[in-house]
């Protein structure tokens, strides 16, 4: 068994949204399609968006200089919306690994998937000013990688 589905067998077994995948379209046959129109990936890029200005705002007003920014409200939502997107990403994964297709986005948004959490974590422990802007900084690109590799035409399989 190959460690996608694995993966898979077991995001299913515990993940309620899982059953979504099967509401999915087919897959077409031929070129690989683009999935940017797609209710769900469109969800996801608009999301990313949203996030990916709300950190750049932050740390273009030097709101998270605060040694408190982590606790904040604004923080705090933030992250159930960043955890949400995270979820979002892992279901596209599983969409395109029961399509076989697109393995270089399937792959890309599981990543995303499973960096989230860790960006997200990096932010929260940062010991300075310094560190939690650094934190950031690689967090809105992990956010604006996000809307780039669905957006960007799909490539057929190397």
């Amino acid at each position: 068994m190959s460690c996608g589905v694995a993966l898979a067998v077991s995001l299913l077994l515990s993940d309620p949204t899982a059953p979504t995948v099967a509401a999915q379209p087919p897959a077409e046959t031929g070129a690989p399609a683009p999935v940017a129109g797609e209710p769900l990936f469109a969800d996801i890029v608009v999301r990313s968006g949203e996030l990916h200005s709300l950190v750049r705002g932050w740390l273009t007003a030097g709101v998270a200089d605060r040694a408190d920014f982590a606790a904040g409200a604004d923080y705090v939502a933030f992250r159930a919306r960043a955890a949400e997107l995270a979820a979002l990403d892992m279901q596209g994964h599983l969409i395109l690994a029961e399509r076989g297709t697109d393995g270089d986005l399937k792959c890309i948004l599981r990543g995303i998937a499973e960096d989230m959490p860790k960006r997200l974590e990096a932010v929260e422990s940062a010991g300075s000013a310094a560190e939690r802007a650094v934190a950031l900084d690689e967090l809105a690109y992990l956010l604006n990688d996000n809307v780039e590799v669905i957006t960007a035409p799909p490539q057929p399989p190397v």
